[in-house]
């Protein structure tokens, strides 16, 4: 009989504290999407990559063992950084058999997500477009990013789910 109630009451007070638990502060999927967009006038792709704040910034902790926070303005120059360096290292591009250098542009929050804005060099107008996307990788094993890449208007996606990386396309 004590312990039914023990574990009455335990189960009860697991549920009042869970119902005080911040809704966005966890959610059960771990994705993000990544689109390459090729520009025709400027002869560029622009890349944006759309994540979850708080998986972003815990993944730029992981990585660089320290902490990040957006929507805090102290933090913009050292997430700027961070961010820079994180898409050197988890996001690369080629266009017909050559490695593209990509710069980073920015980021922008967007109440929960952030968006993180980058560009090719240029480059004549692409047939085969291939592309290693690892976002967030570092963090979690059932990481899923959606990879759309556009080059005349033609929108070609395809879903890369942790370990997968690689994805190229031919237009």
């Amino acid at each position: 009989m004590l312990g039914r109630f023990l574990f009455g009451l335990f189960l009860s007070m697991t549920v009042i504290f869970q119902s005080f638990a911040r809704a966005e502060a966890v959610h059960p999927y771990h994705v993000g999407s990544v689109e390459i967009n090729y520009n025709a006038k400027s002869k560029t792709f622009e890349v944006t990559g759309r994540f979850f704040l708080d998986d972003m910034e815990d993944g730029l902790s992981k990585k660089y063992g320290s902490t990040f926070h957006f929507n805090d303005a102290k933090y913009k120059t050292q997430l700027s950084e961070a961010l820079q360096k994180y898409c050197q290292e988890y996001f690369k591009l080629k266009s017909d058999n050559k490695f593209l250098k990509v710069n980073y542009i920015g980021y922008e929050e967007d109440h929960e997500s952030v968006n993180i804005f980058l560009e090719s060099e240029p480059v004549a107008h692409p047939k085969k477009v291939e592309a290693a996307v690892s976002f967030l990788y570092n963090l979690f094993d059932d990481q899923i990013n959606i990879v759309h890449i556009i080059v005349g208007g033609e929108r070609k996606s395809e879903k890369l789910t942790y370990p997968n990386r690689y994805l190229y396309k031919q237009f």
